[in-house]
């Protein structure tokens, strides 16, 4: 029973996880442009996407970069918009927006000034004069916009204020896809949805887009605003806040306000600037383990100021915490495997009757007071705590770039080191951490494999092949982080299994 059990939970995992494998692995981009000047003139930059270049016509495309103390933003003049934004937090991040921050598509603007800690654009044809200044101030990661729409024309002006957060790849060739979602936050709750659902909210406090690692956050000085989710293509959709509809008389003008937060999914640096903002962290179905497990994570490392002992610190924890019904577990299969003999002769007695014999095996196990499935909780218990780990893991952005033992960055996998070429299953690096964690599990599943025989033995046997490998493939392109709590784990159930073999 508990074999089959753990080959279920092994093809769950396999299904649930094997994406992460296939998916190729975010690459960092990194702009080479970029010098050590405060503004930088880039004409001839990337393409925007095709509503953009519907709107700028033949109008010359031409990027600035505006440098902010680890992130250099890269501005559109023409749109008074960002197109992307790379922050240089451990390793270089491109965070793409495209047309972050449009308020007025369909028309162009000029760059008007830039300070050290300001830069401003200003559209004005014969009716209306517009102006968008980004400016930055002590706060970290913290940009504040501030829009005003002025009539110049002789006559009342309707005017639909209008800021788009940004317009999102949603493609499947897009690898950091699988990671985007938004977060509308109103003033009855906070809400998670994909970036591929068209969505629209009333009265929104904030709208939050992330990826990874990273993430934006525009919270509105206005309470009667709105917020859109629209899937424009396969490819795309647009992110947005819809202000409420004004009439501006001639020589008047009207005004609004944002916050914008623009950096690392960092609960600490989140609750510091708006604790409402720390809502945007969520790790899906498991989320409050994921939360707690984050907490403890970060606790051990305020102790030890090492990840990498901080993960062996929590995988000692839990295993502590779990390690009664872990005791209860192995017990358990001890005592299943006392029964083994007892059980093959019941199968050779009764083997053209199979209710017959699972009545007999039933009436044996109450017979010695054992319980088939006392063994299969812990394995139960584990697989929401493994799940929570690897989303909290997959998305810390502390984990970026962190070093420990022979590991370069606890979030990949761990590469002890990389082949001249590729080769089959091991592609063109060679991570050990799995292949240990694997033969720690096989070395495991034999000293507890039972004296049987017959067709039992040889199905045993296969398990104890099948299933250390099963596990080495699906672990072995995961972040060094999960594999390293995984293999301690692991390595602490294998030292009890020894002491609990040598009991009579």
């Amino acid at each position: 029973m508990e074999k089959r059990l753990v080959l279920a939970i092994a093809l769950s995992m396999l299904v649930l996880l094997t994406w992460s494998i296939l998916v190729p692995k975010p690459q960092l981009i990194v702009n080479k442009e970029v010098t050590n000047n405060k503004v930088e003139l880039l004409p001839g930059a990337a393409p925007v996407p095709a509503t953009t270049n519907q709107v700028l016509g033949k109008a010359a495309i031409e990027t600035v970069i505006f440098k902010h103390e680890k992130q250099d933003i890269v501005f559109i003049p023409s749109l008074a918009a960002v197109q992307e934004i790379t922050f240089q937090n451990n390793l270089p991040h491109r965070f793409p927006l495209k047309i972050g921050f449009l308020s007025n598509p369909g028309l162009l603007f000029k760059q008007q000034s830039i300070t050290g800690d300001s830069i401003t654009f200003v559209h004005e044809d014969k009716d209306i004069r517009i102006v968008k200044r980004f400016s930055f101030g002590k706060l970290s990661n913290i940009m504040d916009l501030d829009i005003s729409i002025q009539n110049i024309s002789s006559a009342p002006l309707t005017v639909n204020p209008q800021l788009i957060l940004g317009s999102i790849d949603i493609s499947h060739r897009n690898p950091q896809a699988r990671f985007h979602d938004v977060t509308v936050s109103t003033s009855e709750k906070t809400s998670h949805f994909s970036a591929a659902k068209n969505i629209n909210s009333q009265g929104v406090k904030f709208i939050g887009f992330r990826d990874q690692y990273f993430c934006a956050i525009i919270q509105p000085n206005s309470k009667s605003a709105n917020t859109y989710i629209k899937k424009i293509n396969n490819d795309e959709s647009e992110i947005g806040i819809l202000e409420s509809q004004v009439v501006i008389n001639p020589g008047s003008q009207i005004g609004h306000s944002y916050r914008i937060y623009l950096g690392p999914q960092d609960l600490k640096i989140l609750g510091n600037v708006n604790p409402d903002w720390t809502t945007i962290v969520h790790f899906g179905t498991f989320d409050f383990i994921a939360q707690l497990l984050l907490q403890l994570l970060n606790f051990f490392y305020g102790l030890v100021h090492n990840w990498g002992w901080a993960i062996i610190i929590l995988s000692i924890a839990i295993y502590l915490l779990l390690f009664p019904l872990s005791v209860k577990q192995m017990r358990s299969m001890k005592e299943m495997q006392a029964l083994q003999p007892k059980i093959e002769a019941l199968r050779v007695q009764y083997k053209d009757n199979p209710q017959k014999l699972n009545k007999e095996v039933m009436e044996l196990y109450r017979e010695h007071k054992v319980n088939p499935l006392s063994g299969c909780l812990p394995l139960l218990l584990q697989m929401p705590i493994f799940f929570a780990l690897y989303q909290a893991l997959i998305r810390s952005v502390a984990l970026r770039g962190a070093r420990f033992w022979w590991i370069k960055d606890l979030s990949s996998p761990d590469q002890l080191f990389v082949f001249k070429n590729s080769i089959p299953f091991f592609g063109n690096q060679f991570n050990l951490l799995p292949i240990l964690m694997a033969a720690g599990m096989f070395i495991q599943q034999k000293i507890s494999m039972g004296k049987v025989s017959g067709e039992a033995a040889q199905q045993q046997k296969i398990m104890s092949i099948v299933m250390p490998i099963m596990f080495g493939v699906i672990f072995y392109q995961m972040p060094a982080g999960l594999v390293l709590y995984w293999f301690i784990n692991s390595l602490f159930m294998l030292v009890y299994q020894f002491k609990i073999n040598k009991q009579k």
